[in-house]
């Protein structure tokens, strides 16, 4: 049998379907299970067999499954990625931004500047404020406008934050004046909405689109 060439060894032709060939192969090898030597005889002649089909496919002379080459192993299709479900609504994710290190800098340097010198500038704070505010409510109309280009979106965001961070401010404010933490005076409930609003126009203009 080592005399034969690789098609003759499995009994098969340069004709024969790969089908062939393999059923060839299994029933010599099922014939001689207990023969040790034979095994490997028609093990090697099938693989010279197949690699010589793999180079007349390289050759562009025939068409090889993919399967043929091991077909003992099972060709796995590979898996489909699928899209992870999305667990936020549709308009939460249009609105929510992931900014990067400069998107976020930027509008940290500028509105922690607004907030240090309305919460430390006490001397000043009652005759800037209105110019701070304006500066903040800018700031933030801008950066959230430089993202999508949606001036009226941008606006109106900028809105939202104002009129939250002044309820939320002062609602802070007074609750400190009611704990004795801080005298109810003006100046200080304003300041500290104002700090409040800057906070939320800081978050807005980094995490929303």
């Amino acid at each position: 049998m080592s005399e034969q060439n690789p098609y003759e060894q499995l009994g098969v032709t340069e004709n024969s379907s790969f089908e062939e060939i393999q059923s060839a192969k299994k029933r010599i090898c099922e014939e001689n299970n207990n023969d040790a030597k034979v095994v490997e005889s028609i093990e090697a002649a099938y693989d010279a067999v197949i690699m010589d089909r793999l180079r007349l496919r390289q050759e562009g002379k025939i068409k090889v499954p993919e399967r043929i080459r091991f077909p003992e192993r099972k060709v796995e299709s590979p898996v489909e990625s699928k899209p992870l479900v999305q667990s936020t609504p549709n308009w939460v994710q249009n609105l929510l931004d992931s900014p990067s290190q400069k998107e976020v800098l930027v509008p940290t340097g500028v509105f922690l500047t607004l907030a240090g010198i309305t919460a430390f500038g006490q001397t000043a704070t009652t005759s800037l404020l209105p110019l701070l505010m304006a500066l903040g409510f800018m700031g933030s109309v801008y950066f959230i406008n430089s993202k999508e280009k949606r001036f009226g979106r941008s606006l109106l965001i900028t809105l939202v934050m104002l009129v939250a961070g002044v309820a939320l401010g002062n609602a802070l404010a007074n609750s400190l004046v009611s704990s004795g933490a801080m005298t109810n005076s003006p100046d200080q409930i304003t300041s500290i909405a104002s700090v409040v609003t800057f906070v939320l126009f800081w978050l807005a203009s980094c995490f929303l689109k």
